[in-house]
């Protein structure tokens, strides 16, 4: 029989070309996806240093927007009685004539302690030094070192150097200027917000759909009143922190209660460090009133009176005030102090409170969208 002819092997162009046949087709970018993509991270790298050359006025206009939402509560309580423009003026006359109250509150006492202070510290040092020599040990230190007199020596100059004190203010004139410049803007922003924002978000809302234009307006009202309550909140913990605090340095025998008092409530309204900041700026008086005991006394007392505030007097308060859980209470206040300092721990539970809000608004505003379309297919 004749040989049957063995099968060729196909080509290895033909094998190739099945091979990739057989794989799944391949997306090969084009030149246009790719520029896409090139031009949207160079845009957003513009952006991002945009935002961080103008972080300044964007921090103004963050607070400004806090403030006016903040005192939109009062302006609408007086407007029940007035024009919306004359209860305007009245709230932020009331808010500037705030920080000259404190300062002919504190200026005075601090006065009247520093020259004392000067006064009266040769004389702590002679204390001193008569201490040293009856301790054997500290008498030695003396000996070697003598240090009591060099102590000695300076407080007999500090009556001298107060008097030079204005030089040291004129250093920070500048710092101080550009605060009240700060302060000024921030002002007239939030004065801006709080005339026309009721406006602008009716404008914005109108734009859109009857279900999201109700849903825009239920949220920015239950914002302003979280905010609102917040800083109501706020004030009454403050409120609690002085009232106590005047009671015990009052029982204690230090002068100046009132001042000081108002000293820790003003510290008070700083979240996390504020009231330690108080506390320890009333200690160094009760140094010099009657030093160990008022101290003592008072640090046990500050120490005790924290802790019971961090812990169930604040979350207690704002848990109830914006309608949010103390855990959270906590945690944003931890968060914004660590991210942003004082600002974002004075400003972290408005923001969750608003946080929250904005989440159960868009998921009722879902759930209609749904109904309705739901009642539609039926």
């Amino acid at each position: 029989m004749p040989d049957r002819e063995q099968p060729q092997p196909p080509p290895a162009s033909a094998a190739l070309t099945a091979d990739v046949l057989a794989e799944p087709s391949r997306v090969v970018p084009s030149i246009a996806s790719i520029l896409r993509v090139v031009l949207t991270v160079v845009a957003v790298a513009i952006s991002l240093y945009v935002v961080y050359l103008l972080r300044t006025p964007l921090t103004w206009l963050f607070i400004a927007t806090f403030l006016a939402i903040a005192l939109s509560g009062p302006v609408a309580f007086l407007s029940r009685w007035m024009k919306r423009g004359l209860a305007i003026a009245l709230v932020y006359l009331g808010l500037l004539l705030l920080p000259l109250i404190l300062a002919a509150l504190f200026i005075p006492p601090m006065v009247t302690q520093a020259n004392k202070l000067a006064d009266n510290l040769p004389q702590y040092a002679q204390d001193l030094q008569d201490f040293v020599h009856k301790n054997p040990t500290l008498r030695k230190l003396e000996k070697d070192y003598n240090f009591t007199q060099k102590i000695k020596e300076e407080a007999t100059k500090l009556p001298g150097k107060i008097g030079n004190a204005a030089g040291v203010l004129s250093d920070i004139g500048i710092g101080l200027v550009s605060s009240i410049f700060a302060v000024v803007n921030i002002l007239i922003l939030s004065a801006f917000m709080l005339g026309g924002g009721a406006g602008w978000v009716e404008a914005f809302a109108r734009r859109q759909s009857p279900e999201r234009g109700e849903s825009i307006r239920r949220l920015a009202d239950r914002v302003r009143d979280a905010v609102s309550a917040y800083v109501a909140g706020a004030l009454i913990q403050a409120t609690i922190a002085g009232v106590t605090a005047f009671v015990m340095l009052t029982i204690l025998g230090v002068p100046f209660p009132t001042a000081l008092a108002a000293l820790v409530f003003l510290f008070d309204l700083i979240p996390l460090i504020g009231a330690t900041i108080g506390a320890v700026l009333v200690g160094l008086v009760t140094v010099f009133n009657d030093f160990p005991t008022a101290t003592i006394v008072w640090a046990v007392f500050s120490i005790v009176y924290q802790q019971v505030e961090n812990n169930v007097i604040q979350p207690r308060i704002q848990s109830r005030a914006v309608n949010v859980h103390p855990f959270v209470v906590l945690l944003s206040v931890l968060f914004g102090a660590t991210l942003f300092g004082v600002l974002g721990a004075l400003l972290a539970i408005p923001l969750a409170a608003t946080l929250q809000i904005a989440g159960r608004e868009y998921l009722r505003y879902r759930e209609a969208s749904r109904g309705v379309v739901a009642s539609q297919g039926a």
